[in-house]
């Protein structure tokens, strides 16, 4: 099972619909406090009520509390600022792929500290924007699935 994290989330349809991806695909979603709504927030909840019961999801005040929880796991911080694409990792079953929040991305010294695990999705430069946060989570998460067969899925 691959995992995907959101760190600070701030967009509750960005969270509502990889809740429902997450949960059509067998996958884990982390949130990462604080988050910028509810959880039982209407927005978030209508994104993806129809799938929720299948989200396996789980939450955590800080992102080194869920190092500790998963002190082996190879973390992928999703980012503008990296060098290597993301389609030059070959992802592992329980893998995981971190997204910071929609206005400002990953914390700078958590990308640069992890470096070798940074990854980015090709797209314009210099242009000041990027794509929405939850289609970047879907675009690395099936190519994640694709090397692994696509896990069990039909």
């Amino acid at each position: 099972m691959l995992n995907i994290v959101f760190y600070e989330p701030e967009i509750p349809f960005n969270t509502g619909a990889i809740a429902r991806t997450c949960g059509l695909t067998k996958t884990r979603l982390h949130l990462i406090k604080p988050l910028g709504f509810e959880v039982d927030d209407k927005h978030l909840k209508r994104a993806g009520l129809d799938y929720w019961h299948l989200v396996d999801i789980n939450y955590y005040d800080s992102y080194d509390e869920l190092l500790e929880k998963y002190p082996d796991g190879n973390f992928y911080l999703a980012s503008t600022k990296a060098k290597k694409k993301y389609t030059d990792v070959n992802f592992k079953d329980e893998d995981f792929i971190v997204f910071g929040p929609e206005t400002r991305g990953l914390p700078e010294d958590l990308i640069f500290s992890n470096y070798d695990m940074a990854i980015r999705i090709p797209m314009l430069k210099d242009y000041g924007r990027s794509l929405n946060l939850s289609n970047s989570a879907n675009i690395i998460l099936f190519e994640a699935l694709r090397q692994l067969d696509f896990l069990d899925l039909e």
